[in-house]
C-alpha cells in the first residue's frame, strides 16, 4: 500500500508497540503532527518545552522498560532536546527521537530553522539517521527502534526531512532487523563465567556492586537469589537502586562520593569485587590508584567498552547481566554438588567486620529548631510505607534521597545519575506517571533545579496527572555550596537563591494545588493531606539552609578518606 513519509511513521511507530509520545509540533514537523490526527491510538502528550519530551520519554522508558519516543521539529525545536538526549545516553535509556527537518534540496543552505542535528547529536546517541531517501524511512526506523532497545540501550535520532514527510512510496515493513556492522553479544563466555566462579569460590570477602545494567537486564531476581545463597553483601550504585532491597540485612546501600560508610569501607577491604551492570565511574570509585586495593575484580558488562574503561579487571564477562549470573550460578551449583560449602559459617567474620562499620558510622544527622531534609525524607518514607516511585532532580536532595529513602524494588527510583541533570525530574516524573498511572510518583526536588524545567507543571496539570513535587528549599544552590563552603572558605559565590518564586502561587497560576510545610506539626499534618490529593501539586518544604551531605568522598580523594559528620 502506497504511503506518505509521514503514515509510514505512523505506522512503524505502532508495530513497534508505541503508545503514547511526546513532543511539540513546528514547522518542519507539521506533516508529521497532521498525520497524527489520524491514528488516535498513538496518545501524544503536548510538553512545554522540548528538552521535557525527552525528559518524558526518558522517565516513561525507566519506568516502563519500552522505547520512550518524542517528535519535535527542526532547528531549535531539535537542539532543545539535546540535554535530553545526552541525559538518556549517559544513562543508557531506550529514546527514539523524531526531528522534522528543512527539505534535502535546502539541507546545508542556512535554511531557516535549520540546524545538524544529527551532527550535534552523533556525541550524545547511540546512533543517529539522517533519512533523505522515503524508500529506506521503514527500515531505518526499524533500525532505530532495535539499536535503541538492545545491547547496552541508548537513545537513537532519526531526522526527517519535510520533502520526504510528504513523499509517497510502497510500504514494506521489514520482519527482520539486519546490521552487519551491529551485533551485541548476550550470551557469555563459558570460560570467563567458570573464571568468575573461581574467584567467588576463593574469596573470603567478596562484594557484589550492581549498577543500572541489572535493572535493564531484569537481573535483579537471580543477583539476590546468588547474593543470598552466596552470603555476598551487595552494594548498589546511584543507578543501581533497587536492583537489590535496600532493606536487605545484606544491602550496604549506595558506594562512592555520597555513600555509606558501610559501602565505602567494604569496597576498601574486599578481597573481591563483582561489578555487575556498572561502569566504575568517578563518583563510585574515588581516586583511582587507591580504589579496591585489596580486591580481584570481575566485572560483568553487555558493553565491552565499559570494561577496563576506568579500572583494570581479573575477569572480564561480556554479555546481558541476566545470562552472566545465571551462567555463574549453574557453574558454582556444578562445582558445589560435589564439596558443599557453609557460607554462611565461611562468610561470618566478614559479615560480622561489615556490621561493625554500620554500627559505628550509619547515616544520621542531627536535628534542630529548623526542618532537617533527612527528616522531611523520613517522613516522607513513613508516610508512604516505602511504596511511592521517587523521582529526582540534581543536587543535594539527589543524594539525600538515595540516602534516606528505601528502594526495595526495581524500576522505582528514578534520577539522573551519569550527566547529573538539573530540571530532569518534573518532566521525568511525568512520562513515569504516564507509564505507572496507578502508582504515586513524587519528584523529589530542589528549590533551584525545580525552576529549571517548571514549565511541564501546565502539562502534568492539562493532563491531570497526580504528579507531586516535593520542594526542599533551602534557598541555595545546595550541592555548589557545600563545596564552597568545604573547601572554598565559605565563599558563596552567585550560589544564593533566595529571590524565588512563591511556589504556592506557582501552583495555583498552573491550575495545581499548592502546600507549604515549615514545622514539624506541618510535616506531620499538611505533607499527608498533599499527597493523597488526586491532583497535581507543589509541596514548598522550607529546610535548615546550610545542612550538609554526609559521608563525602572529596574529589580526588580514597574511598577511606570521607568526610563524616
Amino acid at each position: 500500500m502506497e504511503m506518505t513519509g509521514a503514515r509510514i511513521l505512523m505506522e512503524c511507530l505502532k508495530r513497534e508497540g508505541v503508545e503514547l509520545l511526546f513532543g511539540y509540533p513546528g514547522g518542519q514537523a507539521i506533516d508529521l503532527y497532521h498525520e497524527l490526527t489520524n491514528h488516535p491510538e498513538l496518545r501524544h502528550i503536548l510538553v512545554r518545552h522540548e528538552q521535557g519530551a525527552a525528559h518524558a520519554a526518558d522517565g516513561y522508558a525507566r519506568a516502563t522498560g519500552k522505547v520512550g519516543v518524542c517528535m519535535v521539529t527542526s532547528g531549535p525545536g531539535a537542539t532543545n532536546t539535546v540535554t535530553g538526549l545526552a541525559t538518556a545516553y549517559a544513562d543508557s535509556i531506550p529514546v527514539v527521537a523524531i526531528t522534522g527537518q528543512v527539505p534535502t534540496y535546502l539541507i546545508g543552505n542556512d535554511a531557516f530553522q535549520e540546524a545538524d542535528i544529527v551532527g550535534i547529536t552523533r556525541p550524545c546517541t547511540k546512533h543517529n539517521f539522517l533519512v533523505k531517501d522515503i524508500a529506506q524511512l521503514a527500515t531505518v526506523l526499524r533500525q532505530a527502534f532495535h539499536l535503541a532497545r538492545s545491547g547496552r540501550p541508548g537513545p537513537v535520532l532519526v531526522d526527517i526531512p519535510k520533502d520526504v514527510q510528504i513523499a509517497r512510496t510502497e510500504f514494506v515493513w521489514p520482519e527482520e532487523v539486519r546490521m552487519r556492522s551491529y551485533n551485541p553479544t548476550y550470551r557469555p563466555n563459558l570460560n570467563q563465567l567458570r573464571r568468575a566462579a573461581d574467584l567467588i569460590l576463593a574469596a573470603e570477602r567478596p562484594l557484589f556492586i550492581a549498577g543500572g545494567g541489572v535493572i535493564s537486564s531484569n537481573a535483579s531476581e537471580i543477583l539476590a537469589t546468588l547474593a543470598r545463597e552466596l552470603s555476598i553483601p551487595v552494594t548498589t550504585t546511584l543507578m543501581g537502586l533497587g536492583a537489590f532491597p535496600s532493606d536487605d540485612p545484606l544491602s550496604l546501600r549506595m558506594p562512592g562520593m555520597h555513600g555509606t560508610y558501610v559501602a565505602n569501607m567494604a569496597m576498601n577491604s574486599a578481597d573481591l569485587l563483582i561489578g555487575v551492570g556498572a561502569r566504575f565511574d568517578d563518583r563510585v570509585t574515588g581516586k583511582l590508584s587507591t580504589f579496591a586495593p585489596k580486591a580481584k575484580i570481575i566485572h560483568i558488562d553487555i558493553d565491552p567498552t565499559s570494561i577496563r574503561k576506568t579500572i583494570q579487571v581479573d575477569v572480564p564477562v561480556v554479555g546481558d547481566c541476566r545470562m552472566a549470573l545465571e551462567g555463574i550460578r549453574e557453574v558454582l551449583s556444578a562445582r558445589l554438588e560435589a564439596a558443599p560449602r557453609d557460607w554462611s559459617g565461611d562468610r561470618a567474620p566478614w559479615l560480622n567486620q561489615l556490621a561493625e562499620w554500620r554500627k559505628a558510622r550509619p547515616l544520621t544527622y542531627a536535628k534542630g529548631s529548623n526542618l532537617k531534609p533527612q527528616q522531611v525524607l523520613e517522613a516522607l518514607e513513613r508516610i508512604t510505607k516505602g511504596e511511592a516511585i521517587i523521582v529526582t532532580e540534581v543536587g543535594q536532595h539527589q543524594m539525600w534521597s538515595a540516602q534516606f529513602l528505601s528502594v526495595r524494588k526495581p524500576r522505582t527510583f528514578f534520577t539522573s545519575g551519569g550527566l547529573g541533570t538539573m530540571g530532569y525530574g518534573l518532566p521525568a516524573a511525568i512520562g513515569v506517571q504516564l507509564g505507572l498511572p496507578d502508582k504515586l510518583v513524587i519528584d523529589v526536588a530542589g528549590d533551584g533545579s525545580i525552576q529549571m524545567n517548571s514549565q511541564e507543571f501546565m502539562t502534568a496539570v492539562a493532563n491531570k496527572l497526580p504528579v507531586k513535587t516535593l520542594i526542599l528549599n533551602n534557598g541555595y544552590l545546595g550541592m555548589v555550596r557545600q563545596w564552597q563552603e568545604l573547601f572554598y572558605n565559605h565563599n558563596y559565590s552567585q550560589t544564593n537563591m533566595e529571590a524565588q518564586p512563591d511556589f504556592v502561587k506557582l501552583a495555583e497560576a498552573y491550575g495545581a494545588e499548592g502546600y507549604r510545610i515549615a514545622t514539624e506539626e506541618e510535616l506531620e499534618t499538611v505533607l499527608p493531606k498533599a499527597l493523597a490529593s488526586p491532583a497535581t501539586a507543589i509541596i514548598d518544604v522550607r529546610v535548615e539552609r546550610e545542612e550538609n551531605v554526609y559521608p563525602m568522598v572529596p574529589g580526588g580523594a580514597a574511598l577511606d578518606e570521607m568526610l563524616l559528620i
